[in-house]
């Protein structure tokens, strides 16, 4: 019988080791590649959350810059309500003004709350807006004579341009509340938007229903 090309040892056992070592560079491989996922999800998490916060910090400054304009609208308000219930001629009207000027009170010592609530001092910024409307109500009671349908008439027009801004002003800062987290804070403000609704539809039923306009 011819002898057998004998396979020196070393070369025998790496020819059996080969496809233990093929799986296990395959295992290292895979191994790599889920860290490597790891470490891009990982850093795209740490990314997200520093631009949420980012963008969380830019949120609270508006919410912050709407409440000043909120809050020295309602404190101008607090101090013009007086006049509008003086010059008013129809009694419902005269009650409405009357019961808004003490809810105006209310609504800035929330506003007070609600800046304590956020980490905030109380500050206040010029609305411009509710300066124009309360100049309006000024210029109306001016230019028309008492008792007469005129000025009540005006007068409402004022009250409900204030009233509208006013509620497109809380609607916007409740909803900015819940979303960035203030949860506590957009419950205070629910209630003043609730006020204002109903204030505001008061005022329509007194132009629909109580309004004399025969009084000229």
């Amino acid at each position: 019988m011819a002898d057998q090309p004998s396979v020196p040892g070393e070369l025998f056992y790496l020819s059996r080791l080969g496809p233990a070592l093929n799986a296990y560079k395959l295992f290292l491989c895979a191994l790599n590649t889920q860290y490597y996922k790891f470490y891009i999800n990982s850093k795209n998490q740490i990314m997200e959350t520093q631009t949420m916060k980012a963008t969380n910090l830019k949120l609270k400054e508006f919410f912050v810059d709407q409440l000043k304009d909120i809050y020295w609208a309602e404190k101008k308000l607090a101090k013009t309500l007086p006049k509008l219930q003086d010059a008013a001629t129809t009694p419902e009207l005269k009650d409405a003004f009357g019961q808004h000027r003490h809810q105006a009170q209310t609504h800035v010592e929330r506003l007070e709350q609600v800046f304590g609530m956020v980490n905030e001092k109380v500050d206040s910024t010029k609305c411009s807006a509710i300066a124009d409307i309360v100049d309006e109500g000024q210029d109306i009671i001016e230019e028309t004579n008492k008792g007469t349908a005129q000025r009540d008439t005006g007068l409402i027009f004022a009250g409900q341009k204030a009233g509208h801004y006013k509620i497109a002003t809380y609607n916007g800062l409740v909803n900015l509340a819940k979303n960035i987290g203030f949860n506590n804070a957009a419950d205070v403000l629910r209630k003043t938007l609730a006020e204002d609704r109903e204030a505001d539809s008061v005022l329509t039923r007194i132009a629909e229903n109580n309004v004399n306009y025969q009084l000229n």
